[in-house]
């Protein structure tokens, strides 16, 4: 089974769980000082709220596997339709430990699509041996200091060449 993500950051924590609560009539499955996260059965969808952004509003959406070999599916996909993926293999963010790829659509939005490994005790464990502010779910680059990113996701995605003469991002 699959599910449907939606990270949001928010002003206010506490004002928003009681909100939410009350929307989706249900308790967060996770909650932290700075983050929580609903997984709801009806209808499937891990909504996930923190106060990490620059500012309030949608942070990304995604697709959440139950299965590793989904996930291997859906990027086949990406890769067969030549869309921009990156691939962060496994990663932690969100105080999860989770196998992640991001495609970004046209618009600029950035869709994640991961396999949660399991959790993990902070939101980011890169975090909490780099400076104050740092990136979560920033794609790692070999040799290379992490790709720019915003309020949670990647800001670039390098495109595949087609044999034309430039490259770019999304």
């Amino acid at each position: 089974m699959k599910r449907f993500h939606v990270h949001l950051h928010v002003d206010d924590l506490a004002k928003s769980i009681a909100f939410y609560n009350r929307l989706f009539d249900a308790q967060p499955a996770r909650s932290e000082s700075d983050y929580a996260k609903w997984m709801l059965d009806d209808p499937p969808v891990n909504f996930a709220i923190s106060t990490r952004g620059s500012k309030a509003g949608i942070d990304h959406l995604g697709i959440q596997t139950d299965d590793p070999s989904e996930l291997a599916t859906m990027k086949s996909r990406a890769e067969a339709a030549d869309m921009a993926l990156l691939d962060e293999g496994e990663t932690t963010c969100c105080y999860a430990r989770s196998e992640k790829h991001w495609v970004t659509d046209p618009q600029g939005i950035a869709w994640e699509h991961f396999h949660t490994l399991g959790n993990i005790p902070v939101f980011n464990e890169a975090a909490t041996t780099a400076a104050e502010g740092s990136a979560c779910c920033a794609p790692k680059s070999p040799g290379a200091q992490s790709a720019p990113v915003t309020r949670g996701k990647p800001l670039s995605i390098g495109i595949k060449s087609t044999g034309g003469s430039g490259s770019g991002c999304c």
